[in-house]
């Protein structure tokens, strides 16, 4: 996809984070956007901004583990704007703690969002792009799922997170060689994120009432898992804006995977190297076994 100007952009998760960015970089390349995010005033102050940019913006509020919402949203795209040429599927929450120590609440949130939320994206917007592409040779079209490097390994006390993000990853490389058997005019990408400074650790403010727990209080992991999240998380080097303009670039060049912090990799060739050669996953600390013995610690202390 090598033009952007007068072109639609959908973008979920779109009231901060990678969403916003996302939205900042669409308008300045004179796209139409369509901005949802499931809260209210965060996407009211967004939309404010990126129509401040000038661009004709058609907000949505939403919760896109609901089915019904993410099928409202494509109707009035479609209705409004037409067929979307760039969709990124952002929107995301994060949980941590050990895995046994989820509770069915946990993992219907999670899940709910993470996973459904890119599903529902796929399905309801992927047809209405390929009709485009088959009414019109010059359409161009490009897919962006956001997963993880928690898609690409599996950190310790973050169950529910690892397990969605790596489907993520595995819907998105599904879907780049289901729409390769189809058409050319239509790309896909995944983005992977390490710790970078957004919202993702202070995701309970959106959690919906349906998933509440009553009276059950947060386990000793997953306090753990919070505080490691929020000093990692804020600690990032890389900003959202760094690693949006990386995307669009990647959109550009049709290319699939997006790391912000390609030494990350380093994890996931020995992940791999596990798997080949039939060895037991190897220690995750084994660079920093003091993180290892603090952590190991604190949850048998």
């Amino acid at each position: 996809m090598k033009t952007f100007q007068g072109r639609t952009a959908v973008i979920t998760g779109a009231g901060s984070g990678f969403g916003l960015e996302a939205s900042r970089i669409a308008a300045r390349e004179g796209m139409r956007i369509v901005m949802a995010d499931v809260q209210q005033d965060a996407l009211d102050k967004a939309v404010a901004e990126i129509r401040g940019l000038g661009a004709e913006v058609l907000p949505f509020q939403l919760d896109v583990a609901k089915a019904e919402r993410v099928e409202a949203m494509g109707a009035a795209t479609l209705e409004t704007f037409g067929a979307p040429h760039f969709v990124f599927n952002n929107a995301g929450v994060g949980a941590g703690g050990l895995i046994w120590e989820h509770t069915l609440k946990d993992w219907e949130w999670v899940v709910g969002v993470n996973l459904m939320g890119v599903a529902h994206g796929v399905r309801v917007f992927t047809p209405m792009m390929l009709d485009a592409a088959k009414a019109d040779p010059s359409y161009e079209g490009h897919i962006v799922n956001t997963a993880s490097m928690a898609g690409m390994l599996n950190a310790p006390n973050m169950g529910v997170y690892n397990v969605t993000k790596h489907a993520v990853v595995a819907m998105s490389e599904t879907l780049y060689q289901d729409l390769a058997l189809v058409t050319d005019q239509i790309g896909t990408s995944v983005l992977c994120p390490y710790f970078v400074p957004t919202g993702i650790s202070h995701s309970e403010r959106n959690r919906p009432a349906d998933f509440n727990d009553g009276d059950h209080k947060p386990t000793k992991s997953q306090l753990i898992a919070q505080a490691m999240s929020d000093k990692a998380v804020s600690s990032g080097k890389l900003t959202a804006e760094q690693v949006m303009q990386w995307v669009f670039e990647a959109v550009r060049k049709r290319q699939f995977y997006v790391f912000s912090h390609p030494h990350a990799l380093g994890g996931v060739q020995m992940r791999m190297e596990d798997i080949l050669q039939l060895r037991n996953p190897t220690d995750p600390f084994k660079e920093r076994p003091e993180v290892g013995a603090n952590l190991r610690a604190q949850l048998r202390g």
